[in-house]
């Protein structure tokens, strides 16, 4: 992922405990805004009110967020209050400046007060504060506990699904999204694989077993994806060189960066998925080793990296500890064309 607040996974060091869990003994996820019945009501006058309180906010910000650490201005803001508007009215188009008639909400009133405070004050994250975030052609539920997946990581669903197109056999396999969070991964491949194959999202926090889970079942694939709390590959033992594919987006920036992150992502984004240990690379390098063994000849791999430099290591530990079990290892850009992905074939 990049720095800025628009990457995906959840991760930990491994652990020995996974469970498979029904759906009944999940934390539950928070429900999206957009997705809330509407429950209560304001008038339009009030509803100004608050808007031009915000918006007063919002503009008080000026540059000093992104001067500070890369963070948002007041124009991003301005949209950004806008959309949590749109996202708390019944009708998502209503004009509020037209006359002081009753409508219906999403949220409260005095919630919106608290929000938007929230977003100013603590730079709580936009995602969190509207609960959900817009991802390639999906919309996922996001919750504190679980990493805001971001648009580069929508390469990888990309290139999973160009393997799958020269090699129809991939798609009629088994898949892992290895720290799944909030599922985009395995939602975005499952898609793909359509009733042909089947992936296994993994993940150690319960949050975003249950945030997977949710996102899951709205999007009707809980015949195609199956969600496994536990550690990495400790829920996959006995699908040993069975997999088509692995995919990740693990924990990857170096312990010694996380303090300097931007505020929305550093105070309120797991750290846990985002330390990646010093240099960023203990659990890649577990990930690599892993792919060695739960990948069945001719599978293919992706993993995000924090850049040039980690995507360097990794070719470079596959092709000299894990001689020989890998080919086709290649490091691939993203929107920035910087090289933030590796991939490969086992042999």
């Amino acid at each position: 992922m990049k720095l800025g607040l628009t990457r995906a996974c959840f991760g930990c060091r491994p652990i020995c405990y996974t469970t498979s869990l029904p759906s009944s003994t999940l934390n539950k996820p928070q429900i999206p805004i957009f997705l809330r019945p509407p429950a209560y009501s304001a008038t339009s006058l009030d509803l100004r009110k608050w808007h031009e309180w915000a918006k007063g906010l919002a503009v008080s910000v000026g540059s000093s967020f992104a001067d500070a650490d890369n963070g948002p201005d007041t124009n991003l803001l301005c949209r950004e209050l806008n959309w949590l508007l749109q996202d708390s009215l019944e009708d998502p188009k209503h004009d509020i400046r037209q006359s002081n008639e009753s409508l219906m909400l999403r949220t409260s009133l005095d919630d919106l007060y608290h929000l938007w405070k929230q977003r100013i004050e603590q730079r709580r994250p936009f995602q969190y504060i509207v609960g959900c975030e817009h991802w390639r052609d999906l919309v996922l539920s996001v919750q504190e506990g679980v990493l805001i997946p971001r648009p580069e990581t929508e390469l990888i669903v990309d290139m999973a699904f160009d393997e799958i197109s020269k090699n129809e056999s991939l798609g009629q396999g088994l898949w892992a999204d290895m720290g799944t969070g909030s599922g985009a991964l395995a939602i975005g491949i499952g898609r793909t694989l359509g009733t042909r194959g089947r992936v296994i999202a993994t993940d150690l926090s319960p949050v975003a077993v249950s945030v997977t889970t949710y996102n899951v079942s709205r999007y009707g694939l809980q015949d195609v994806i199956e969600v496994k709390q536990g550690s990495w590959f400790e829920p996959l033992k006995g699908f040993e060189g069975k997999f088509a594919g692995i995919v990740s987006n693990p924990p990857y920036i170096p312990s010694e960066h996380i303090p300097k992150l931007q505020a929305e992502v550093g105070r309120h984004e797991p750290t846990l998925a985002l330390d990646g240990g010093v240099g960023g690379m203990d659990y890649l390098i577990h990930l690599c080793s892993g792919a060695a063994t739960m990948l069945r000849g001719g599978g293919f791999f992706m993993f995000e990296t924090n850049g040039e430099e980690q995507c360097k290591l990794i070719i470079d530990f596959m092709k000299n500890e894990l001689a020989g079990r890998f080919c086709n290892l290649n490091a691939v850009p993203d929107f920035s064309d910087i090289q933030r992905f590796v991939t490969g074939v086992r042999r």
